[in-house]
């Protein structure tokens, strides 16, 4: 087993502001000209919530977070998602991604949240949301995680049950092509999100026949994904049947999805091969990839945008060093002898 660092936030720390988490760097600098967006900010939320051991300053950052996501929301429930440096928003509500995965951050604050009042902001922002519908999967997806977190610790809540009912409608039939069991017919961005909201709505909702479909595509996926007994993900430009391998350029945001279903899958059914797709996704960012390149800078704590055919992208992200974050946080806790089998989206906030 390959050593993996423990989660860092130095870098988190060094890409946020006093108004939210800026989302691109030239290698560790942010780049202020390129703001920020709610897909990132709210990726932070679930980050810094999940992390049991958060210290005053990352508390800071979770309440900073917050508001940003909070700023972002719009009266009827929409979401903007690009904020300008100068505190210029340059887009309108919608239900995009960024929709979704608002909602997934404001579902991990409530449900996580050690301090009363973010929890009852965050579920405030959570029950306005839910009034809306995406007809993107991914965002539906998202979403998903957001109401799984929620019915952690009310499992009666009716927006977040809807959400998941509706999510599952949202996810096509498996199988389009002999071979091919995903239900697209490419592979996209952040794929085992979908199988992972398939097991959090079947677990919640108390659907055998949703979980069990949803750790079928996961197995499907990861088979897919790995390669000579290492990861090798879907390229930014997706992929369909038949593609060649590997193929560039990978996204560390692909890798932490696969990292976050098998943790999922490992809570649901406490079967070995789960907590082993966490170990391939953090030993991916150490460096047991296609070109065996660490996808990490132990020094800043940041991770790096993508790994390509020459090496990698120096630039360390908000999005890549969250998703190297967030897969840490999972094998550190799960990548042991022994591990207590909760996951983010069954345990209670203080479980």
């Amino acid at each position: 087993m390959m050593d993996h660092p423990q989660p860092s936030y130095a870098h988190l720390h060094r890409l946020s502001d006093d108004v939210g988490l800026l989302e691109h760097a030239r290698g560790a600098i942010p780049r202020r000209q390129h703001g920020y967006c709610v897909d990132d900010v709210a990726r932070g939320l679930v980050a810094v919530f999940r992390e049991p051991l958060a210290d005053a300053g990352l508390l800071d950052l979770g309440d900073r977070y917050l508001a940003f996501v909070a700023h972002a929301q719009a009266s009827d429930g929409g979401f903007r998602n690009r904020l300008a440096y100068d505190r210029r928003w340059l887009d309108e509500p919608s239900v995009g991604d960024w929709w979704g995965r608002a909602l997934w951050g404001l579902g991990t604050a409530y449900a996580r949240s050690p301090r009363s009042w973010p929890r009852d902001e965050a579920l405030t922002c959570f029950d306005l949301g839910v009034q809306h519908h995406s007809p993107w999967p991914r965002a539906m997806a998202f979403a998903a995680l957001g109401a799984g977190e929620v019915l952690s610790v009310r499992p009666g809540h009716p927006g977040a049950r809807r959400i998941l009912t509706d999510m599952t409608q949202v996810i096509g039939p498996s199988g389009l092509s002999q071979g091919w069991s995903w239900p697209e017919p490419r592979l996209g961005y952040a794929n085992a999100t979908l199988a992972e909201s398939l097991i959090v709505a079947g677990y919640h909702l108390e659907r055998p026949a949703a979980a069990a479909r949803g750790l079928r595509l996961l197995a499907w996926l990861l088979d897919h994904e790995t390669l000579d007994g290492h990861l090798s993900v879907t390229p930014a430009g997706g992929a369909a049947p038949g593609r060649l391998r590997p193929a560039f350029d990978q996204q560390p945001i692909e890798v932490a999805a696969l990292a976050d279903a098998c943790a999922t899958a490992f809570a649901v059914t406490g079967e070995p091969q789960w907590r082993e797709g966490v170990r391939l996704a953090a030993d991916w960012f150490v460096g047991d990839n296609d070109t065996r390149t660490p996808m990490y800078d132990p020094e800043t704590g940041g991770g790096f945008d993508g790994l390509t055919a020459d090496g990698r992208n120096g630039n360390q992200g908000a999005e890549s060093t969250l998703a190297l974050i967030t897969t840490m946080q999972h094998a550190s806790r799960l990548c042991r002898p022994t591990v207590d089998g909760l996951s983010p989206a069954m345990a209670a906030p203080n479980g």
